[in-house]
C-alpha cells in the first residue's frame, strides 16, 4: 500500500475505474473520471430508499430541528431530510465530512461544522461534542453502520434522538454489471468509500466476477476501510485523504 502524492500522474489515461457508490448518485463523479481520461464503469454497492413512514418521520424530523445540535451522517441524510422538511433550525449543525458539509450549505445551512478527519472518530474529536452531556443532540441518518457515533455521545450523556430519514439496501447487479467485472482488467481501480457496500458486494458477486474485482487496485478513504478491503480479499491498496471524489481520483490516478 502507498498513499498518493501529487504529480504521480496527470491522468488515468484509458483507465477503468469502478464506481461502488449507491445507486443513482455516482454522475458527478463519473464526469470527473471522464474528465480525467478514465472509463467509468458503474458497480453500485448501494442503493438508498427513503422512509417508509414518511408522515412519522416528518413529525420526527421538525422536532429535532428543535434541538440544540444536528449531526448529520452522510449527504444522503441530508438529502432526504430536506426532502422531508425544510432544514430550518438555530442549532449548531454538524457534518461527518466535507461531502456532509457541502450538501448542508445546498439545502440552506450557513456554517455547517465537519471535522478535518472525516469519519465518525474524526467528529466526535470536535469541540462542539467535547462535553455534550445532557444536551440534546439528534443522529440523523439511515440504521445500521458502525453505531460509533449514537454509542459514543449516549456514553457522554448527550440526550439522544436518532432519526432514520432513510434505508440502505442491497442493490440489484444484473448481467450487464457481471459480465463488465469478468472483463474487468488488473490495471482498473475500484473505488471505495463504504465498508457496507464492499460487504454487499461480496455477497452478491459470484466468485469468478467477486475474484477479478480484487485483482484490481483498491482505492479507499480509510484506514479502516483499507482494513476491510484487505480482509475481503483486495492485495492491492491506495490509500485517499478522504471520500471526496477529487481526493479518490487523487489517488486513483497514481500508477505503480
Amino acid at each position: 500500500m502507498r498513499r498518493q502524492s501529487p504529480g504521480d500522474n496527470e491522468g488515468l489515461h484509458g483507465r477503468i475505474v469502478v464506481i461502488t457508490r449507491p445507486v443513482g448518485t455516482a454522475a458527478a463523479l463519473v464526469r470527473r473520471v471522464r474528465a480525467h481520461g478514465g472509463v467509468p464503469l458503474l458497480l453500485p454497492g448501494l442503493a438508498l430508499r427513503g422512509a417508509i413512514d414518511k408522515p412519522a418521520v416528518r413529525a420526527a424530523l421538525r422536532a429535532a430541528l428543535l434541538d440544540e445540535l444536528l449531526v448529520f451522517t452522510s449527504p444522503a441524510a441530508v438529502r432526504h431530510a430536506a426532502g422531508l422538511e425544510p432544514l430550518r433550525t438555530a442549532a449548531t449543525v454538524l457534518a461527518v465530512g466535507q461531502g456532509t458539509a457541502r450538501a448542508l450549505r445546498r439545502y440552506g445551512v450557513d456554517a455547517p461544522l465537519a471535522p478535518s478527519r472525516q469519519d465518525s472518530e474524526g467528529l466526535l474529536d470536535h469541540p462542539a461534542l467535547h462535553d455534550p452531556r445532557g444536551r440534546r443532540i439528534a443522529l440523523i441518518g439511515a440504521a445500521g453502520g458502525r453505531g460509533v457515533l449514537r454509542d459514543q455521545l449516549a456514553a457522554r450523556g448527550a440526550r439522544l434522538r436518532e432519526l432514520h430519514v432513510y434505508r440502505r439496501v442491497p442493490p440489484r447487479l444484473d448481467r450487464r454489471h457481471l459480465d463488465a467485472l469478468l472483463q474487468l482488467p488488473p490495471s482498473a481501480r475500484v473505488l471505495l468509500s463504504s465498508a457496507e457496500a464492499l460487504q454487499n458486494l461480496q455477497q452478491l458477486l459470484p466468485p469468478p466476477a467477486w475474484t477479478r474485482l480484487c485483482a484490481a487496485t483498491a482505492v479507499v478513504s480509510s484506514e479502516r476501510l483499507m482494513a476491510a478491503a484487505r480482509a475481503a480479499g483486495f492485495h492491492r491498496m491506495v490509500l485517499a485523504a478522504s471520500a471526496l471524489s477529487a481526493d479518490m481520483l487523487d489517488a486513483a490516478r497514481f500508477t505503480r
